[in-house]
């Protein structure tokens, strides 16, 4: 059975990427991690529609000992294993809408949106790649080159405002900057984790702006067509994760799977 970890899973695309998981992959057994599970109601109903195959683990991204400790549990219940990691949790600020100039700037704002967006992922990154490195390749495309072969998944949910390239706005501080460095991070691991017999592939994913609390102070001012369900676009970003090979690692792609400058 392969084995999927999907890190902020408590409501938005982290809940949106089990339901899929559970529904169309059902030789796949669902780790499902959130900060607070008492209170996670919609991820505990999907638990006790699939009792088999999902499992809550608490785990605040913020805390690195949580983390450790995630992997620990994890690494017992899975055989050592885990083929797919999602990164979900994000914050686009504490307040809840981002910078609009200089003056709204706080070290403390700054400090917080980089340790949920960007610090949280690369410790995930690194308390779980062992598990990665012992997968079966059970997501995307299999190679017979035996140099091509992977074992694991990463994916990061990184945002297309994290691309330097791109920014002809402005604003938003934090979220910017911490997507940026998320993909930087992720960059990286492609390339450490790209090495040996235990090959990990590793993307950054934006997935269109998504019907999610992150996004809707700011929904007024997209188009219609523009503002993605959740299930649509979860859809799309298993469709590209499906398709992945070692050739994809290090990119940073949309939910269409264009690749973004970065």
């Amino acid at each position: 059975m392969a084995r999927a970890l999907i890190q902020g899973a408590s409501r938005g695309l982290g809940l949106q990427f089990c339901r899929h998981l559970l529904k169309s992959a059902p030789s796949t057994y669902v780790f499902a991690t959130c900060r607070n599970p008492s209170s996670a109601d919609d991820l505990r109903l999907l638990r006790d529609s699939y009792p088999e195959r999902l499992e809550i683990v608490e785990l605040d991204v913020a805390q690195e000992g949580q983390i450790k400790n995630a992997a620990e549990l994890v690494k017992e219940r899975s055989n050592g294993s885990v083929d797919l990691l999602i990164n979900c949790a994000a914050m686009l600020h504490p307040s809840g809408k981002g910078e609009t100039s200089l003056k709204d700037v706080s070290g403390m704002g700054l400090l917080d949106t980089f340790s949920t967006n960007t610090i949280g992922p690369l410790l995930m990154a690194k308390y779980f790649a062992p598990l990665l490195a012992k997968g079966s390749g059970s997501f995307g495309q299999s190679s017979e080159d035996q140099k091509k072969k992977h074992t694991g998944v990463l994916v990061n949910m990184s945002a297309r405002v994290g691309s330097i390239t791109d920014n002809v706005l402005g604003g938003w501080y934090s979220y910017r900057m911490s997507k940026s460095a998320l993909n930087m991070a992720t960059k990286n691991l492609s390339l450490e984790l790209g090495r040996g017999r235990g090959k990990v592939i590793c993307v950054c994913l934006h997935p269109g702006t998504v019907n999610t609390d992150l996004s809707r102070p700011y929904h007024r001012n997209v188009p219609k067509d523009k503002l993605f369900t959740t299930e649509y676009s979860v859809e799309c970003l298993m469709s590209i994760v499906d398709k992945l090979s070692m050739d994809d690692t290090g990119k940073y792609m949309a939910w269409d799977g264009q690749e973004i400058a970065f």
